[in-house]
């Protein structure tokens, strides 16, 4: 029998092989030109971490956390405050960078934290967030050093569908070419993408009908301020900060009226009783990702 190993999707990823167990060799699939060469040894020999550590690693928690309460998987809530669209990197966990307990986010993750209107997954995630759950904060999480957005600037093709994805990447640098043309330096250009890429998959969301049914509806309630709230983060892996993206989506979602609008209401109408120091998106929030040089953890207000 063989074991298929299905690595990450992100760039780094260099192919895929499998070991067979019977006849102790590795077949593999060449890498695509350009790309760097495939390790020589078999992948998957004795010694990985396989599943019976996972599962002997899942008691030890149930131990732990029973030790201090005793009835904890009992009275986990499943009413989260966040819902989360982040990358699928390893590297950017939701719960543990955010700081929140188990119950408290409502994850779905995709290569480069992208909001597409063909994908299914995050759709559907995203309509049983917001009608269902009732969410009222969501977050857009990019990270720098992300391989997808590094893909996404290189002249190759990634074969689909990771190239198909990889194009919405590509449509964003389209629409900033002027700013990001200007950047110099690869590494700050990356970062800047990988800003930009965020506060692009925000609006994005604001375009989705379940969004702007749902703020509409609390508008219509009486709320302080229409829900859910977009919010923008980005998270450094190599120092564990996460950070708000600076940008005004009032103003910039003020474009979108009468192009995207799905109702009579429109965005800047939804927003207009806001006194200005709360205008914002940005500023009109009750708890929401806040950190300190000194730690990089989430504060609440």
């Amino acid at each position: 029998s063989a074991v298929l190993f299905i690595g990450a999707s992100a760039s780094r990823a260099e192919g895929f092989a499998y070991w067979n167990k019977n006849s102790g060799s590795s077949h593999r699939q060449p890498a695509p030109k350009g790309m760097p060469p495939l390790p020589t040894e078999p992948i998957g020999v004795e010694g990985d971490k396989d599943l019976e550590d996972i599962l002997a690693q899942n008691r030890k928690y149930i131990e732990d956390q029973t030790a201090e309460d005793p009835e904890f998987f009992q009275k986990l809530p499943n009413k989260p405050n966040y819902f989360w669209i982040g990358c699928t990197d390893a590297r950017v966990p939701a719960n543990v960078l955010m700081g929140e307990p188990a119950g408290n986010v409502f994850v779905c993750r995709n290569v480069a934290n992208m909001v597409v209107n063909t994908d299914n997954n995050l759709l559907a995630s995203l309509q049983y967030a917001v009608a269902y759950l009732k969410v009222p904060h969501i977050i857009v999480c990019g990270h720098y050093s992300c391989g997808g957005i590094r893909a996404a600037v290189t002249r190759f093709n990634h074969m689909p569908p990771l190239e198909n994805w990889l194009r919405n990447i590509r449509d964003v640098y389209r629409v900033h070419r002027v700013e990001l043309d200007r950047i110099k330096d690869p590494e700050e250009r990356h970062r800047k993408l990988v800003e930009l890429n965020v506060v692009e998959q925000c609006v994005n969301l604001y375009k989705t009908g379940v969004v702007q049914r749902q703020r509409l509806e609390t508008k219509k309630e009486g709320g302080h301020y229409p829900v859910p709230q977009i919010h923008g983060v980005v998270y450094d892996p190599k120092v564990g900060l996460l950070k708000r993206v600076n940008v005004d989506f009032a103003a910039m979602t003020d474009d979108l009226d009468g192009i995207y609008d799905l109702y009579e209401m429109s965005y800047s109408e939804m927003t207009e009783n806001l006194s200005p120091s709360n205008s914002t998106v940005e500023e009109e929030v009750i708890k929401v990702a806040e950190v300190t040089e000194e730690w990089p953890t989430i504060k609440k207000k």
